[in-house]
């Protein structure tokens, strides 16, 4: 159901771009609480990460009027060298346990560092003093599990780290509470330090000073560098120091800096509760429990395998930017992936407070500006355009090859296959092919020539329809042309998502229409034929239920021939100015003419089309008629000889016709649009090239009273619902989609395939087929329709397996050694319908426990819960 509320506010931004399951927001004026978007990015994000984890928080981080945007908007920092602006030399440094760092870091993340001696000299109580000299030696120092050894690393090193810790710990665990408990967190502070070079010592000396920081962060810096404390080593990781040494020297480019202090913005975190005295166990782990094993590339987690390498969370936390492509002029210059990183980044720092993704917001709408403002966007919209200029943005091909595309020919479709694939990547290669891409077969076969065309091309989701399994009762009036049948009403049982098609064939079986015959369904609306439907491709969702159709049965001509459409018009009293108005009534009528050149013929066929609606005498005889049948006098008198045109025509003596047809002139007037009189012995301004001629039809009384016109006035609506009616909910399998989506169908007629065989284009069928599957596969359930008058939401229950969805049957690689089979990580559901709804988001947490985010309110979900008509994106895993 739709909620209008301040709570549907914060839920949009907090699950609006589900795409990542509410880690993205569109919205620039409310906060997305980092600890839910936290899990929200080891869950779902991840179709990427897929790693159970989220990272801890920490009540202590800020104080309470500490502002958190303030605190990751970057400082202005001066530098001993002038930064490359690509270089982002400006990362934040963290100061961490030696040991913790040395268990935690990855392979990936093993540097060169360089190892410092640090005395502390705090000669006042307003300030620290810490010089650092370099160890000459730095295997001699026993990484320990006494005395007091730091680390200092840059934020994307740490933030892995920090997640790599925290995957392994939440995997040993039960998980009891969605956040770490108090007494569990490393603790995360802020400092301001004060770096210069000592001439005389030649060392580094770092000046901390009470009142540039918070009161209790000083405090607790005095506590980390006591002087009464045992010796104190600090590994540099992060290069801030080396630059400044060459050969244990001050280098040239830093005599200019001596004496000159340079601000940096130090981040100690797990210090100094758990690093003090013996030190605490408890963030202590082995490695080789906690990694990803090279040779197998997974680590068991809960039973599961959870590790896929590489993911876009450690990617974005690692150095993504020498990735990033600022030369492709179908990417963002990297802004997208600046902005998104710098998200991810600001998300993973520990610390409850909200966080405004202004920045990102900016960013996106920038380059889409469909997802400006605050109102309600569809997230698989967004979701295609991330992914898309993610992609661009990382793309690691600088310069895109030329391949021309080239037909199977009859070669094997896995030579084919593979030549395509290779293709692709040539042009379109990172980490978002690597996970998020898979590939399709394309059948075309052309309708003349059966020329069939095979191509191979990528996807980055599956956009299901929901094949409906309910019916839909039509009503519809069916008039003849052969100028005896009166109309009759036909009622139709239908698919509901059914199209043309369905329609014309079950109307066709209910008339018993004969093969030289065709349907031409149309709506009337206000006495005029108000659209015409052509394209047998088109829904019937487009029909209301409250329009009236009408199916014309024509006669079927190989040539293409004209459409005459009759309109009627009848004379009323006016107390204007004007004594009489025209007034259109009646239903139109239509035919087709193979040859029609003057007003006679057009006369002919019309007298011809009103016939059915003579009005007769309880004899069986035409009220007017003084003895001759109906058909008959129809013939004789009204239609005159069948070449009435040459004749008029050769004959230099005749008048405008006889008596009858002097009295028929008078009784119909026909006429153009724009009140252009046709004569009935003169050509009709029309050529061969007309697929239509309109022609206005004003009855005189006498002719009103002849025909029963009521016959003509009455068109029943499409469905008249009942009163008190309900409709059952509609249950329908995710495979069942699947094969709707992967069914064989004839091309539009806006998207007709150019046949090299028939060098024109045709309607050709289209068949497609799964070939290479991704390691994430998102499905999007096509819920949203739209016709010319309104959009609907489809609320059709899908089943899908939660554990083990197997495509296997889908997927034409004969020879394909990959796995077929798909784990449900993560659930996108839309709540409400177009005008305004609420996202929320369904995450599996480890093997088996499913949470609830909706708004700020996270619970405990059942796979039960799980499964709802709100289902809009699932996301799986390959298993």
């Amino acid at each position: 159901m739709t909620r209008f509320s301040e709570k549907l506010r914060l839920s949009w931004l907090l699950q609006k771009p589900t795409r990542f399951l509410a880690l993205l927001s569109l919205s620039s004026t409310l906060n997305l609480c980092k600890s839910i978007a936290r899990y929200l990015l080891s869950q779902t994000l991840p179709f990427l990460s897929m790693d159970n984890l989220f990272a801890p928080h920490s009540s202590d981080y800020f104080d309470d009027d500490f502002d958190s945007n303030s605190f990751h908007s970057r400082p202005n920092r001066r530098y001993l060298h002038p930064p490359d602006p690509r270089d982002f030399p400006d990362e934040r440094v963290y100061l961490l346990p030696y040991r913790w760092w040395i268990e935690a870091q990855g392979d990936a993340d093993r540097v060169e560092g360089v190892l410092y001696t640090v005395t502390s000299n705090s000669d006042s109580d307003s300030q620290i003093l810490l010089h650092l000299r370099k160890q000459q030696d730095p295997s001699s120092l026993e990484v320990g599990f006494s005395g007091r050894q730091y680390a200092l690393v840059p934020e994307g090193i740490w933030l892995r780290a920090l997640k790599r810790y925290n995957d392994f710990n939440n995997a040993m665990k039960d998980f009891g509470s969605l956040f770490f408990t108090e007494d569990r967190l490393p603790d995360l502070f802020p400092l301001q330090v004060r770096i210069y070079v000592s001439w005389e010592t030649n060392s580094l000396v770092a000046k901390i000073c009470q009142k540039e920081n918070v009161a209790k962060f000083y405090k607790k810096a005095c506590n980390i560098f006591d002087s009464d404390h045992s010796p104190m080593h600090i590994w540099d990781f992060s290069g801030q120091t080396t630059q400044l040494f060459i050969n244990d020297k001050v280098t040239n480019d830093s005599l200019g800096q001596l004496g000159k202090e340079v601000l940096l913005e130090l981040h100690v975190h797990g210090l100094p509760e758990l690093m003090q005295g013996n030190g605490n166990n408890e963030m202590i782990v082995d490695r080789s429990d906690m990694e990803c094993s090279s040779h197998s590339g997974s680590v068991m987690m809960n039973g599961s395998t959870d590790c896929v390498i590489p993911n876009i969370v450690d990617f974005f936390l690692g150095d993504y930017r020498k990735e990033i492509n600022y030369e492709n002029p179908l990417g963002m210059n990297g802004e997208l992936a600046l902005a998104f990183g710098d998200l991810l980044r600001m998300l993973w720092v520990p610390g409850a407070r909200p966080v405004v993704p202004e920045m990102f917001k900016m960013k996106l709408a920038n380059f889409a500006p469909q997802f400006s403002g605050y109102s309600q966007h569809d997230s698989q919209e967004l979701l295609a355009f991330l992914l898309d200029g993610l992609h661009e943005d990382l793309n690691r091909v600088k310069r895109k090859p030329y391949h021309e595309v080239k037909d199977a020919d009859g070669r094997p479709d896995e030579e084919v296959a593979e030549e395509y694939w290779r293709n692709h990547l040539a042009r379109n290669d990172s980490i978002i092919v690597d996970l998020c891409q898979g590939q399709f077969r394309s059948t075309l076969v052309c309708p003349v020539c059966k020329k069939v065309s095979i191509t191979f091309d990528p996807f980055m989701y599956l956009s299901l329809p929901l094949p409906s399994t309910t019916t839909r009762t039509m009503t519809l009036t069916v008039i003849s042309t052969d100028g005896i049948t009166l109309p009759s009403t036909l009622t139709v049982t239908l698919p509901e998502s059914g199209t043309l098609k369905n329609l014309i064939g079950a109307l066709s079986a209910a008339c018993s229409l004969r093969d030289d015959e065709t349907l031409l369904v149309a709506e009337i609306y206000k006495n005029r034929i108000f659209r015409v439907y052509e394209d047998l491709s088109d829904s019937l969702s487009e029909i209301r239920d409250q329009d009236k159709l009408v199916a014309y049965r024509l006669q079927k001509y190989e040539e293409a021939t004209p459409l005459v459409v009759f309109s009627h018009e009848r004379l009323l009293e006016n107390s204007g100015k004007d004594r009489f108005e025209k007034q259109l009534f009646g239903i139109p009528l239509v035919t087709r003419l193979p040859s029609i050149s003057c007003g006679n013929d057009v006369r002919r066929e019309f007298l011809k089309l009103i016939n059915p609606f003579l009005k007769c005498s309880e004899d069986g005889l035409d009220v007017f008629d003084t003895g001759e049948g109906v058909n008959k006098k129809f013939e004789d008198d009204d239609l005159g000889d069948v070449n009435s045109c040459a004749a008029i025509g050769s004959d230099a003596d005749s008048t405008s016709g006889t008596e009858d047809d002097t009295q028929l002139s008078a009784d119909f007037e026909f006429s153009l649009p724009g009140s252009l009189r046709i004569e009935l012995n003169d050509p009709l301004p029309i050529s061969k090239l007309d697929k239509k001629l309109e022609v206005v039809v004003l009855w005189s009384d006498r002719m009103l009273k002849k025909y029963d016109t009521y016959l003509s006035q009455t068109l029943p609506e499409v469905f008249k619902p009942q009163l008190f009616t309900t409709r059952t909910q509609e249950s329908i399998s995710i495979y069942k989609c699947l094969e709707a989506f992967l069914k064989e169908e004839p091309l539009g007629p806006d998207d007709m395939w150019y046949c090299p065989t028939c060098k024109k284009p045709q309607q050709a069928s289209k068949k497609l087929d799964l070939w290479r599957l991704p390691e994430i596969l998102v499905v999007h359930l096509k819920r949203f329709s739209y016709s010319r008058y309104f959009k609907n939401k489809l609320e059709t229950f899908v089943d899908f397996p939660i554990n083990d969805l197997d495509v296997s049957t889908y997927v034409a690689h004969p020879n394909s050694q990959a796995s077929n089979h798909y784990m449900l990580y993560a659930i996108s559901c839309h709540y409400g319908g177009l005008g305004g709804g609420h996202y929320t988001a369904f995450v599996r947490y480890g093997h088996d426990k499913w949470y609830e985010f909706d708004d700020s309110r996270v619970a405990p979900a059942s796979e039960d819960m799980i499964k709802t008509s709100a289902a809009y994106l699932l996301f799986y895993r390959k298993i």
